[in-house]
């Protein structure tokens, strides 16, 4: 799955920054169920059934509809530029089914290393 571009992006009124992506694919169940690697997924069913919230604290997260091909980016704008093409690698590498995540786990904790010391100068 590959994001095509950003149709719309704002800055939020509690600091984040977001970007709708247009993907070349509509997002799936499974696509969800991949990104609990990396971070925290839950099902939305009041918002809307099939609506899923993935967050990764101090980095981003995404909101999106099964079977859409648009998906809501908010990303903690102190850190974005550290992890926006930690976004683009995740669509980019997804695929259904099995997958070896261990070079998208390694990118991760190199990341996670530079946000937290920006963020918390640890």
């Amino acid at each position: 799955m590959r994001i095509l571009r950003s149709v719309r992006h704002k800055s939020c009124a509690d600091g984040s920054f977001m970007k709708e992506f247009l993907l070349d694919a509509p997002v799936t169940e499974d696509f969800f169920s991949y990104l609990k690697n990396f971070g925290t997924v839950e099902s939305l069913p009041n918002v809307g059934e099939g609506f899923y919230k993935f967050e990764k604290t101090d980095w981003f997260s995404i909101k999106g509809m099964n079977g859409d091909t648009t998906v809501e980016v908010r990303f903690k704008k102190e850190a974005m530029d550290l992890t926006v093409d930690f976004v683009y690698l995740l669509f980019s590498s997804y695929r259904e089914g099995a997958a070896d995540l261990s070079l998208l786990k390694q990118r991760e904790q190199a990341i996670e290393r530079r946000v937290k010391e920006r963020l918390y100068g640890l």
